[in-house]
């Protein structure tokens, strides 16, 4: 076969391009991903009546009744900034220290260097469950249960195995003349770290962020177990009792849900490029 078929030549698909029947694969997977989300954004905007007759119909009314119901009756505008005082203080806690730490085991030649990284790698390789139960009494036996220095550092704790893990690959991959070079002109640790290594690194940085806050945000078992009062419920803890209490309500539960997710949804949008970038670098430096 030369590549001719009735007299034309068949023209073969670059490196890289995608075929029709790929777009088309895309496009179903798309479809199936995205029809969740349009059906809660449709089930929020439609009138309490449109959504007990017309449940699956897309758009059919507009209200806003459901919203409104769920920032007052449901109060999820408490649970928003909940959400936001342990995600965003537990995410940057994460950054900084898997950065210094994986700056550390990359860079600094220390003594016990090596079994110290497999000891908090070790941390990816033991479940939540095998601890969470320990955890409790010793929050307790420090005051940290219901409060938001606990479950911050109870958040943190969580990811920061895998951050330093993450955040070591960026930094072994950077030549090694570049710390030379300073040293040479008299720079300080610190200053090799700060505004030479650490600019370096910012796509992986952006990734961790992401991944960190997605994690934090979506995470229901430990606000709900370190929060035995029922301060500072996050979303995700306040969308289940708001379940409980109403099952019935599906358009406010609707709400409750887009409220949730729209943040993180916004997020991934804005940072995806930051992400891949990120998690491509780190895959191939790992």
């Amino acid at each position: 076969m030369t590549g001719r078929e009735g007299g034309r030549t068949k023209k073969p698909y670059a490196p890289g391009q995608a075929g029709p029947g790929r777009h088309l694969l895309l496009a179903v997977v798309a479809v199936f991903t995205l029809f969740p989300l349009i059906l809660t954004v449709s089930t929020t905007l439609k009138t309490s009546q449109d959504v007990k007759v017309n449940p699956f119909g897309l758009f059919t009314s507009f209200s806003t009744e459901n919203l409104v119901t769920a920032f007052t009756v449901g109060q999820f505008g408490d649970y928003l900034l909940n959400s936001i005082l342990l995600t965003v203080p537990s995410t940057l806690l994460v950054v900084v220290l898997s950065t210094m730490a994986g700056y550390a085991f990359a860079r600094l030649p220390f003594p016990g260097r090596t079994p110290a990284f497999y000891l908090v790698v070790l941390g990816l390789l033991v479940p939540f469950f095998a601890y969470m139960i320990p955890l409790y009494f010793q929050l307790r036996s420090m005051g940290l249960l219901d409060s938001l220095i606990g479950i911050n550092l109870v958040l943190a704790s969580t990811q920061l195995s895998f951050g330093t893990w993450f955040m070591r690959a960026f930094f072994t991959d950077l030549p090694v003349e570049l710390e030379q070079a300073a040293r040479v002109d008299g720079a300080t640790e610190w200053q090799i770290f700060g505004r030479i290594m650490v600019p370096l690194v910012t796509s992986g940085m952006g990734a961790l962020s992401v991944f960190t806050f997605l994690q934090n945000w979506n995470n229901f078992l430990v606000p709900l177990l370190y929060m035995p009062g029922g301060n500072y419920r996050p979303l995700t803890t306040g969308l289940y009792l708001f379940l409980g209490g109403r099952s019935v309500d599906i358009g406010p539960l609707a709400a409750g849900t887009l409220i949730t997710i729209l943040p993180v949804v916004v997020l991934f949008v804005v940072m995806q490029r930051q992400v891949t970038q990120g998690f491509i670098s780190g895959a191939v430096k790992g």
